[in-house]
């Protein structure tokens, strides 16, 4: 009984340490780092660099971002720490890098409900197109498909990713991370993801983009690839990548530092 209340307790912990440390690292990273990811979307966006605002109202779109951010980081950390901690006692070490991916997964699948309709409405107003009131709630949800294409591939090799560099860390120095090391490893993680599914991020950013009377079939992501490689080559597939390697990384850096950071804070001062 009390191994029961015992487990019950570190449940309990372990959902709320991640829904507030989830929510700090995501509000945190996305307000320092807004400007970014808006020159990284204009440069991506159809319309090109200039017309979709150049360096003009770097915050635009950002309001959305403020109340989706928090909500979607929360989920993901509550999903993915949540089935970390039901099934790595039952599995030996060796195998919790698929838990890891099997946890990512799930996690993106959920944040991506909010995560896809404020992209929408945060992209368009980054490119100045203002539209987004009369927005209708299948074209909020244009890109659900295309987004987790990209993030459930870069869920899969970050997060393995930095639960191992956090590991060898640990092994290396025989002590847990401290929040430092942890963001060192998290901003590692980020960068090779980045890298990785770039095209898959400007094939989602031309989607989301894309006129509200365009047909559904011209906004399937191998279709946008195509068209994208027709027209601008290997290029125009890795459009954005300078800005958005460097964004995320930083970004990275912040968002696990702060997660790590909060999450220490929240279990040394909370307890269920």
């Amino acid at each position: 009984m009390l191994h029961m209340e015992t487990k019950n307790k570190d449940k309990k912990n372990v959902l709320f340490t991640s829904l507030i440390s989830g929510a700090a690292a995501g509000v945190v990273c996305d307000m320092v780092f807004f400007p970014l990811d808006t020159l990284k979307t204009r440069l991506q966006s159809q319309h090109g660099f200039i017309k979709s605002g150049g360096f003009k109202k770097l915050y635009h779109g950002f309001a959305p971002v403020m109340i989706g951010s928090a909500p979607a980081a929360s989920l993901f950390f509550v999903t993915y720490d949540g089935i970390k901690h039901l099934l790595q006692p039952y599995l030996p070490i060796q195998y919790h890098s698929i838990i890891h991916m099997g946890a990512a997964s799930c996690g993106e699948l959920i944040a991506c409900l909010i995560r896809v309709p404020v992209e929408v409405i945060k992209q368009r107003k980054q490119a100045l197109i203002n539209d987004t009131e009369t927005l209708k709630l299948r074209t909020l949800f244009r890109g659900y498909g295309s987004t987790l294409l990209r993030d459930l591939p870069f869920g899969l090799v970050q997060m393995p990713l930095w639960e191992y560099f956090k590991l060898c860390w640990k092994n290396r120095v025989f002590r847990e991370c401290t929040p430092i090391e942890g963001a060192i490893c998290g901003a590692i993680s980020v960068a090779v993801s980045t890298a990785i599914t770039t095209p898959l991020d400007v094939a989602k950013t031309r989607i989301m983009l894309s006129s509200t009377s365009v047909d559904a079939k011209e906004v399937r992501i191998s279709v946008m690839l195509k068209q994208v490689y027709r027209k601008n080559g290997i290029r125009g597939l890795f459009a954005g990548f300078t800005p958005r390697v460097c964004g995320f990384t930083l970004g990275g850096f912040v968002f696990f530092g702060i997660y790590e950071q909060t999450r220490e804070f929240c279990d040394a001062n909370f307890v269920f």
